[in-house]
């Protein structure tokens, strides 16, 4: 009887380490774009929730400069008054944020620039406002700015 020999088939020691080190880079490779693109997508989120508060501020304060004949800003406390005779709303500004009531816009600005008729004033009443936001957010800029009433010009 003479014995037959087979071979059986399969990858030798040298193959199967090739294979091993190009999985190994392929893993590597998508991990490392999966890190780029989750970081991406944070701050695509960060700009985002930082353009919805500086537009909603921006909407909060032309509902009430267009609602509030008197604006009143106290350069000591920072803090902006907004009233008729019956109704008063502030808003205190912060290099951090700003508090309108019970509303907290997380929004690091400088520090308010006041106008009245377009003069730069430092304080008390005023008719518009520009704020700017720091160098983070891309020094976007905000100008609010109310139509004097005729009793304004009646001195």
């Amino acid at each position: 009887m003479t014995k037959l020999t087979r071979k059986i088939q399969g990858f030798t020691l040298s193959e199967m380490m090739v294979v091993l080190v190009i999985t190994v880079i392929v893993v590597g490779l998508a991990f490392s774009v999966l890190q780029l693109v989750q970081k991406q997508m944070g701050a695509i989120g960060t700009n985002y929730q930082n353009t919805s508060e500086l537009n909603l501020l921006r909407q909060a304060l032309w509902i009430d400069f267009n609602t509030y004949p008197y604006l009143y800003y106290d350069e000591n406390t920072q803090v902006l008054r907004c009233e008729n005779g019956l109704d008063f709303k502030e808003y205190t500004f912060t290099k951090e944020w700003v508090l309108r009531e019970k509303d907290t816009f997380d929004l690091p600005l400088k520090t308010p620039l006041l106008f009245v008729d377009g003069k730069e004033v430092s304080g008390g009443s005023i008719d518009a406002l520009r704020l700017s936001t720091s160098k983070e957010l891309g020094n976007k800029q905000l100008f609010v700015h109310q139509k004097n009433a005729v009793d304004e010009y009646m001195h």
